[in-house]
């Protein structure tokens, strides 16, 4: 497959691929080669039905579905109500969840079983802004000195939901969503099993750090995050109609932002659940 690269520490586009066509047996070890190198996949003019893009997702693994349903659905990340009209008001709770995918985050980090991969799509886009911005946590944790290094090793990470929500706004972080999920505790460093290489894990869902009190931990959360967010260290996606991103949920912090609320935005996300073999129980800890 022929790529080309998206930054100099991570992501590549990769050309002349219909994701319609990939299987099991055909094309997807390619893709998973290049996805466990590179963290982060662009494809251009994919157009994929809802089916197509959960289907290619399923490649992974298990869909994720955090709202019980009978079968996975996508997950729409859009200013739009039910009847598709624009939601514009700041003070309406769906924009202000919105918001909340402006900070630096991992996904699913809070759930039993988080997530491995993103499959994100566009579908409709506004005039200007709205990029999605993304950074390597694997190149950022590589940067940090030697012995902050062998410390996160043994550092164990405390991740709630709510915690992100409590951020934008007090009153939704209390919503049934927010709080259905018991905290979870995760290793503050991956390592791949597949490369051997490691990365922060890391999220705005952070909530308390093992072995310090509330405000040391979360000061030094947000330290980390500063290290790893450094300017020249994100990639800026500015989307195109049906470009998809695919990108690897452990070794990256990606983060939306902001465009005119008047103009609607759609896109379009499922994410795929990790599993034994992608590092899960390594990872399981306690503070």
């Amino acid at each position: 497959m022929r790529t080309t690269p998206l930054h100099r520490d991570f992501g590549v586009e990769v050309h002349d691929v219909s994701l319609k066509e990939i299987t099991a047996t055909q094309g997807y070890d390619e893709l998973r080669r290049l996805f466990e190198e590179h963290s982060l996949l662009l494809f251009r003019d994919q157009d994929l039905s809802d089916e197509a893009q959960l289907e290619f997702g399923a490649l992974f693994g298990p869909l994720e579905d955090r709202h019980d349903r009978p079968k996975p659905e996508i997950s729409p990340v859009a200013n739009l109500d039910a009847a598709g009209a624009v939601i514009a008001s700041d003070a309406d709770t769906h924009v202000k969840n919105l918001r909340a995918n402006f900070l630096w985050h991992t996904d699913s980090t809070f759930l039993p079983v988080p997530a491995l991969v993103n499959v994100l799509q566009a579908r409709i886009l506004p005039n200007q802004g709205g990029e999605t911005e993304l950074v390597s946590t694997r190149a950022g944790f590589a940067r940090l000195s030697t012995d902050l290094q062998q410390r996160l090793r043994n550092t164990v990470f405390r991740h709630r939901y709510a915690h992100s929500r409590a951020k934008i706004d007090p009153e939704l972080a209390k919503q049934a969503l927010f709080t259905k999920w018991t905290d979870q505790e995760w290793k503050a460093v991956w390592r791949n099993p597949r490369t051997g290489t490691e990365s922060l894990y890391i999220a705005s869902h952070v909530c308390a750090v093992s072995g310090m009190d509330e405000a040391e931990g979360l000061a030094f959360v947000d330290e980390l995050v500063d290290a790893m967010t450094v300017p020249e260290a994100i990639y800026s996606h500015v989307w195109r109609p049906n470009d998809v991103l695919v990108w690897d949920e452990r070794a990256t912090l990606h983060r939306g932002r902001a465009w005119p609320y008047e103009q609607a935005r759609k896109l379009v996300s499922c994410c795929v659940s990790l599993q034994a073999r992608d590092g899960l129980e390594d990872m399981r800890a306690h503070i």
